[in-house]
């Protein structure tokens, strides 16, 4: 069993910014990631400022991996599929290899987007899951959106910011949307398609050219967005009793803490917008919070009355990992540091 301060569970833009975040901050940190996930899936980055489009999601999730062990932190490649609390306050993880016990457990396991049945487009060649993300590459192109529900229905009328050629396809379902919803949308130019997709065309660089429908039309379309609904990777944070919101995510704070002392969530498993910016800022802010939590310095007065004042030998306040981590970067500070 391996002990750290904190244990990230997930590898994706959160959970790896957490990591980053308390790395730096000298927080004894491992990830512990399964493989895959919605990021891993980008053929191309889109939205993330200083990465270019033509970084897959797979190389963008490498970098930061790099980046976050040659500060120190481990990194595992593990399922977890156990938590709970020890007799000693911290939380024990246990994996399909391996076993840790943290003080702080990051949450960032996400979630899994409900697919719809085929015939269907390669993700990122036709079929996409994120409106804000690849909205832009659809402007002025036939679209679709696939579904019955409120979601469904909102997210085609968005589309008419983008393209005058929006079609939401029920596939032979009957919708599920409220009589108002019903109203607001046949007010906008949306082909409601009732008809079922019995095939798929795509060109020969994979992307989607159209669908054929069990009436015998033929649609074309350049992509669109399956509207079916989240299953949240909620099973370690049930197990270790925090508070789910009504929509199935994790009710944090503005620092991603949990109701439950130790736990932080971040990334798409809490509410928000499910952005790549997005979950780093709150990976970012969530790391800040550990180290605000777990700090050594500055000491409480009560403790300081307690046991008395700091005394030089406690400091620095930081683990052999971290230290030995850092050494590489002093060569950039002013003066040279000591090599004794």
């Amino acid at each position: 069993m391996e002990s750290y301060d904190v244990v990230v569970v997930g590898g994706g833009p959160a959970g790896l910014s957490t990591a980053l975040y308390t790395t730096r901050l000298g927080h004894d940190t491992a990830v512990v990631d399964r493989g895959g996930g919605r990021a891993a899936m980008m053929l191309d980055t889109h939205n993330v400022i200083g990465v270019t489009e033509e970084v897959s999601g797979n190389e963008f999730l490498e970098t930061a991996r790099e980046q976050i062990k040659e500060y120190g932190a481990a990194f595992h490649r593990d399922l977890i599929t156990e938590a709970e609390r020890t007799d000693d306050g911290r939380i024990r993880l246990v994996g399909d290899d391996g076993e840790f016990l943290a003080r702080r457990v990051v949450l960032a396991t996400g979630f899994s987007d409900v697919r719809p049945d085929p015939p269907l487009p390669r993700t990122g060649r036709g079929l996409h899951w994120c409106l804000h993300c690849d909205a832009h590459m659809f402007i002025d192109r036939p679209v679709f959106v696939m579904g019955t529900g409120e979601s469904a229905a909102h997210v085609a009328m968005i589309m008419l910011n983008f393209t005058d050629e929006v079609d939401l396809l029920l596939r032979g379902e009957q919708p599920e949307w409220s009589e108002e919803t019903d109203e607001r949308l046949r007010a906008h130019p949306v082909d409601i398609v009732d008809a079922e997709i019995t095939g798929m065309e795509k060109g020969d660089d994979g992307w989607l050219k159209g669908f054929e429908f069990d009436d015998g039309e033929f649609r074309q379309y350049r992509g669109g967005f399956p509207m079916f609904g989240s299953n949240y990777n909620t099973d370690l944070a049930e197990e270790l009793g925090c508070e789910l919101n009504d929509d199935g995510t994790i009710a944090v704070d503005d620092h991603g803490r949990a109701s439950v002392e130790g736990v932080v969530a971040v990334g798409d498993i809490t509410p928000g917008h499910n952005q790549i910016p997005v979950a780093m800022g709150e990976g970012a802010k969530a790391g800040i919070g550990i180290h605000y939590d777990l700090r050594k310095f500055p000491r409480s007065l009560e403790a300081i009355r307690e046991n008395g004042p700091v005394e030089l030998d406690e400091t620095p306040g930081l683990g052999s990992r971290i230290r030995d981590a850092a050494r590489p970067f002093e060569e950039a500070g002013e003066p040279p540091a000591d090599d004794d």
